[in-house]
């Protein structure tokens, strides 16, 4: 395999400031360059090690607004980060609830738990992290629930 992830994804904003905040107040982001020029706005958001967010915010772009339904947002359809560990996922988790960004709902996918949000622009997205109950060879559909987080 000759990579080892993703260095960037790019997205559009229609307020730069208020995705700016959302990121750092959730996933403790930090923007790493914010450049502004006459018709758009360019930022970098480092949101892990390596990885980072390119947000453009272009005067008169509506795309920002064309969010659902899913499959029918154009050739990204969503974003999925990794928690650090099984601990930032249980507080990301919180600060998504606490803002009304994600529900309770933890999906078991086997190896791996993920946390459907959406972000102030309306982008869903996930939160990934190594399920520490997974069964070897063991893959569950989306839908099916985490038994960590429903108290079975």
């Amino acid at each position: 395999m000759l990579l080892d992830g993703v260095n960037h994804v790019g997205v559009l904003t229609q307020d730069t400031d208020r995705l700016h905040a959302f990121y750092r107040e959730v996933f403790d982001a930090t923007v790493a360059q914010d450049i502004q020029q006459p018709g758009m706005r360019f930022s970098i958001v480092d949101i892990g090690p390596g990885r980072e967010l390119n947000v453009f915010q272009v005067d008169g772009n509506t795309e920002a607004d064309r969010q659902v339904p899913m499959f029918g947002r154009g050739r990204l359809d969503h974003l999925g980060l990794q928690a650090a560990s099984l601990a930032a996922f249980e507080e990301i988790r919180r600060r998504l609830i606490a803002r009304g960004s994600a529900d309770e709902f933890v999906t078991d996918f086997g190896p791996v738990l993920s946390l459907f949000f959406r972000d102030p622009d309306g982008l869903e997205a996930e939160v990934c992290v190594a399920n520490p109950d997974a069964q070897p060879g063991v893959f569950n559909p989306p839908g099916t629930p985490a038994a960590r987080f429903t108290g079975r």
